[in-house]
């Protein structure tokens, strides 16, 4: 009996007592038991104001239930603060900044067009047949004998076959009887200004598809606007027929009696020459191909450039230009020249001074602005040989879209390769196309103006004019004779025959204007500390204190979860695995206490006293049967 009981306190310490730990020893990762455990733990640990108060008046339901709901209250609004500050963030604000910078400036480009559009000898021909159909056309409609125009009477076997097309009087239905007792129940007064469309015609031309399955009136309420419009379509048809090696240079003397800039003359390498369908020739002074870029290192009228030009229209079209004079425009050395866009009529008679102010603007890309660096992620071909601007690309994107729906390019607009100029000889529908793809174009059908974004930087050229007579009376006679001796050209009328052009910097000092981010990320973590500080009175560290408790709360919850999973479906008599579980267990290894159902009276087993210390189950066998005896003392293994 004493070899049986050394043989069964002989393993004994070595094998149960070394493997459980007891109660006072700490292990590596511990997690509170319970959430009071926890909540409790932080509240008196934690660096967070008010805390502290939900223990200390514990004994105080009142108190407590006041300090609680207040934390609550103060967490809510600080998160809310939180919330508006990231949404700010991402919205992305930007701040304007203006720079007021003083230094020598470079002299923009200057593009001057002679406001008329010129008789090529190559189409000569052609346009006295439309000149002589136009003067027919207007006898027939307005009984008006257009001898202004020089058109030959055409004999009867030199009558050519009628022009596609062709100008007609329209009649407008009258407006209905509702219409008209809303318009006068809504007029108290009597109308005395004119309305469009108030007669019972109008004047217009006929258009139509390849198939002339559908057609409709390009319409005018004006005569004036009807004629120009119809024999600008006619003319756009006779120019593109021309190549462009036809497109002769005129002498810039023709044109421009004086050029100077800094007080120095203009040469033949200050300028560059382009034709414009509706104003003639055109002359660009300081663009890109320039020899040396002009240079502005004073302000005032004399250190700019200064232009006398010829106004005389001999041998032009009239039925085309209804103005006199020149049309100028002030653009940057590498954009094109827009003159329908941003240029503006010069008055003959008259000394047009021009000041500028330089501006320039920098945006912001990406999130906070839709903009583009060069034009590279545009969808849209740059056909122009400049560098990016918006106008460029909405012009690019109008002919693109016009190659694709009508099969040719627009006159105004540069030619794409592999593709011809319209011209209803070849393209008998195109102007049926044209019109109806303005349109779409006027109302941003097409998306050119949602595709082409606005360019990150910008330069502008902020203009002021003055104008004054000039000649003055007294100085007109020998300033006539001394322009017609130096350019052997005689200036018959002489006050519409010339005109002058002052272009100068107002002062060097130009503006320029930048976009910076209103919230960068160190403004966003100063405005969420002030908050945090603001509600609780913390720091950073109190964050970590409550990212420590939402994992630990997290911990917690999973393993409460899992303990009660385990209870479930892995308790003994639920099937062989529990019952394994069971006979696999050392006895040594189940405290008395962990078995609450006592079982049948039982002899005591001799052995070793377990300490106390392993008497504290794990938590995997929580829900172990009973296996106790009426004694207390543990069972052994092969009783029941």
């Amino acid at each position: 009996m004493k070899g049986d009981k050394r043989e069964e306190q002989g393993p004994g310490p070595e094998t149960v007592a070394p493997q459980q730990p007891t109660e006072d020893e700490e292990a590596l990762i511990e997690f509170h038991r319970s959430y009071r455990e926890l909540f409790q733990f932080f509240c008196n640990n934690t660096t967070i104001h008010g805390a502290i108060r939900l223990v200390c008046s514990k004994h105080n339901r009142m108190k407590t239930a006041f300090w609680a709901v207040l934390w609550l209250c103060t967490f809510g609004m600080m998160y809310w603060q939180f919330g508006l500050l990231f949404g700010e963030y991402f919205s992305y604000p930007v701040n304007l900044n203006i720079n007021l910078n003083s230094d020598k400036l470079v002299f923009p480009a200057v593009t001057v067009c002679t406001l008329n559009p010129y008789r090529y000898p190559e189409i000569t021909e052609q346009l006295k047949e439309l000149d002589s159909i136009t003067q027919q056309t207007l006898l027939d409609l307005f009984k008006y004998n257009a001898s202004t125009l020089e058109a030959q009477p055409r004999h009867r076997r030199d009558v050519h076959p009628p022009l596609p097309h062709p100008l007609q009087r329209l009649r407008v239905p009258p407006p209905r009887l509702e219409a008209r007792r809303a318009r006068s129940s809504a007029s108290s007064v009597r109308d005395n200004s004119p309305e469009v469309g108030r007669k019972d015609w109008m004047i217009g031309f006929q258009l139509c598809n390849q198939n002339r399955s559908d057609c409709f009136y390009q319409r005018y309420s004006s005569g004036v606007d009807a004629v120009r419009e119809w024999y600008r379509f006619h003319y756009i048809n006779i120019l593109s027929r021309l190549s462009d090696t036809s497109l002769s240079r005129e002498q810039l003397g023709n044109f421009i009696f004086t050029c100077r800039f800094n007080q120095a003359s203009c040469g033949d390498g200050n300028y560059s020459h382009f034709h414009h369908p509706m104003y003639g020739n055109c002359y660009t002074f300081n663009d890109k191909n320039n020899s040396s870029l002009w240079m502005s290192s004073m302000p005032g009228i004399n250190n700019g450039l200064s232009l006398t030009l010829r106004t005389e229209q001999n041998d032009f079209i009239p039925l085309l230009s209804t103005v006199t004079g020149a049309r100028v425009m002030v653009h940057g050395q590498d954009e094109p020249a827009f003159m329908d866009d941003g240029g503006f009529n010069l008055r003959p008679g008259v000394e047009t001074s021009i000041s500028m102010r330089k501006e320039s603007l920098d945006r912001l890309g990406g999130d906070y602005g839709d903009c583009t660096q060069n034009g590279s992620d545009v969808p849209v071909k740059n056909l122009y040989r400049s560098k990016y601007t918006q106008q460029v690309c909405i012009h690019s994107c109008f002919q693109e879209n016009m190659v694709k729906e009508c099969g040719c390019a627009y006159i105004f607009y540069p030619l794409p390769e592999g593709v011809e100029y319209c011209d209803y000889r070849k393209h008998n529908s195109w102007g049926y196309c044209y019109y109806k793809l303005q349109d779409a174009f006027s109302s941003d059908r097409l998306g050119c103006f949602t595709k082409c974004r606005k360019p990150c930087s910008v330069t502008n050229y902020e203009l002021s004019a003055g104008y004054s007579r000039w000649p003055s009376v007294t100085s007109q006679d020998w300033v006539f004779q001394m322009l017609s001796l130096q350019n052997n050209y005689t200036v018959s009328n002489k006050r519409n025959g010339v005109a002058k052009l002052n272009i100068y910097f107002k002062e060097l000092n130009y503006k320029a204007n930048s976009e910076s981010p209103s919230v960068t990320m160190v403004t966003l973590l100063s405005n969420l500390g002030s908050q945090w500080s603001l509600w609780f009175g913390s720091s950073v560290l109190s964050v970590v204190e409550m990212a420590e408790l939402l994992f630990d709360l997290s911990v917690i919850t999973f393993l409460m979860l899992l303990r009660r999973f385990r209870s479930r479906y892995w308790s003994p008599g639920r099937g062989a695995g529990g019952a394994r579980e069971v006979a696999s267990s050392p006895v040594s290894a189940l405290p008395s206490r962990f078995c609450p159902h006592p079982t049948s009276p039982s002899v005591p087993q001799p052995g070793p006293t377990l300490p106390p210390s392993l008497t504290a189950p794990p938590p995997a066998y929580a829900t172990l049967g009973p296996c106790l005896s009426q004694s207390g003392s543990a069972c052994a293994p092969g009783e029941p």
